[in-house]
């Protein structure tokens, strides 16, 4: 296992380009669906996105940290974790809590502010959480991080989509109700045909490294679930709530985190095949934990 750090996935820069337009696209069929409204709900109840933000933004990397002490993966690996765990909140994770019937306003305003702070956070905050493992800092000479950079790509791939697609919503809602399934469906079609691509290109590196891949993404989005439902209750946060809240914390934006890999990290091996897996993987336990809860409905509050 140790050469992963050295794989270089199959990689150019107009497979670059398709992706930072695959999730942009994706960014502006997820604006559509949100509203000015949405912001205005935070300030009526803080508590309820202070308490996941906390979840997101300061536990989930403290417990990929625990993790990589754990599993003491490969550098490129460790990195990969880290990027993941301070990516925002993936764009699935508003309709897996509507399945779950849980709190799908408050699902909203955690990933539209995770994805607006995503230009500051997501570049210092790897760089801030990367920083406390020493086993990457050779892996870390070679490739030199710049946060600005990050924010710039970060800002034309994310920002600009979603103030254009908030911009439709709010002035043409007639328009964004015709056009939002088609977006939706379209959107996330393009963006898995290129996860599909990828993996076909990449086959025979998945089949060589996906064994460790496999464990770390399924304890890893396991403990991220189970430390976002239990944060939660502790901050005796209804069942409601706390649904909410653990979804949220255990999908992230891993197509934002690739993006970022591919523009950054020149397609380093470890760190694109733990985002890839991640990306697949978090669809599948979401929506059957989501199965599961939708089953068991609990009181909604107002």
């Amino acid at each position: 296992m140790e050469n992963i750090d050295a794989i270089q996935i199959n990689f150019n820069q107009d497979s670059v380009f398709v992706l930072n337009l695959s999730l942009a696209f994706l960014m502006f069929a997820v604006a559509l669906d949100i509203k000015l409204e949405d912001f205005k709900n935070v300030l009526r109840n803080p508590k309820l996105p202070l308490i996941g933000l906390i979840s997101q933004l300061i536990l989930l990397p403290l417990l990929t940290l625990g993790l990589i002490l754990l599993f003491d993966p490969p550098a490129s690996l460790a990195l990969g974790m880290v990027l993941i765990g301070v990516c925002p909140g993936g764009n699935i994770s508003n309709y897996a809590v509507y399945l779950a019937k849980a709190n799908t306003a408050l699902s909203v305003m955690l990933t539209s502010i995770n994805t607006i702070g995503a230009v500051i956070l997501t570049p210092f905050a790897f760089v801030f959480w990367a920083s406390f493992l020493s086993k990457t800092a050779i892996l870390a000479k070679e490739i030199a991080v710049n946060p600005w950079q990050m924010i710039q790509v970060i800002f034309v791939i994310i920002i600009i989509p979603l103030l254009v697609g908030m911009y439709l919503n709010h002035n043409y809602p007639q328009f964004v109700q015709k056009i939002e399934k088609f977006m939706r469906r379209s959107s996330m079609f393009l963006f898995l045909s290129f996860v599909i691509a990828g993996i076909a290109t990449n086959f025979q590196n998945i089949i060589d490294f996906v064994g460790l891949v496999f464990v770390i993404v399924l304890v890893y989005n396991t403990a991220a679930f189970i430390q976002g439902y239990l944060f939660a209750k502790v901050c005796r946060l209804s069942e409601y709530n706390a649904r909410a809240i653990a979804i949220e914390t255990g999908i992230q934006n891993t197509g934002l985190a690739l993006i970022l890999i591919f523009n950054f990290f020149d397609g380093r091996g470890g760190m694109a095949l733990i985002a890839a897996w991640w990306g697949i993987w978090h669809v599948i336990s979401s929506f059957a934990l989501a199965t599961y809860w939708g089953k068991h409905p609990v009181e909604k509050e107002i």
